[in-house]
């Protein structure tokens, strides 16, 4: 059952743009990020929830979303997503946020996917741009953008071929194709 809901986590760049996600569906998400571990029980990390589409628009600019795809800018405006969660690490708190946004990240895609939701987690930001956008105090880290909406597009997992090329592509028919390494090649010993 669980092994199901990881294969239909995948990272999702396209959505129904007219779908709408509630601050509350976000805040649910955001709470089993709450009760996730955290390293040294710490607890570093706050939120941004932004679920329409005036906030929204002051997010997008900033996201950069597939560097494998070169000819591709990110999703249309009718395939944008429905809501966004900033994961911020809190500085006052500690310098070392990295096991506890990767646990939190996951947290939320998973609890999106049971929802039939999905989502992409995006690192790749303009973090000052973005920082000033959203008026965020320099005390917080900007770490993470989940995007969140319905799926749009199918992902399909593939094993890396013999040459070991691992970026994803899309085929005519805008299928994602994401290859993954066999579990006997990344088990040592």
């Amino acid at each position: 059952m669980f092994k199901k809901l990881v294969l239909k986590n995948r990272s999702y760049r396209r959505f129904y743009g007219n779908f709408n996600i509630s601050r509350n569906t976000l805040a649910k998400l955001i709470d089993l990020a709450r009760l996730s571990p955290s390293a040294a029980n710490l607890q570093p990390l706050k939120y941004v929830i932004s679920c329409g589409r005036k906030k929204n628009a002051l997010i997008f600019p900033y996201l950069k979303w597939a560097g494998y795809l070169k000819d591709w800018a990110g999703p249309e405006e009718n395939e944008r997503p429905s809501a966004y969660i900033l994961i911020l690490g809190d500085t006052k708190i500690t310098k070392n946020f990295d096991a506890d946004c990767g646990i939190a990240a996951q947290s939320i895609l998973l609890g999106a996917t049971a929802l039939g939701l999905g989502g992409c987690m995006i690192g790749s930001i303009d973090r000052e741009g973005l920082r000033k956008s959203l008026d965020i105090a320099r005390r917080y880290e900007i770490r993470l953008v989940i995007a969140i909406g319905r799926p749009k597009e199918r992902v399909i997992l593939k094993t890396i071929g013999k040459e070991g090329n691992i970026k994803y592509w899309r085929d005519a028919k805008g299928i994602h194709h994401v290859p993954k390494r066999r579990l006997e090649d990344i088990i040592l010993g």
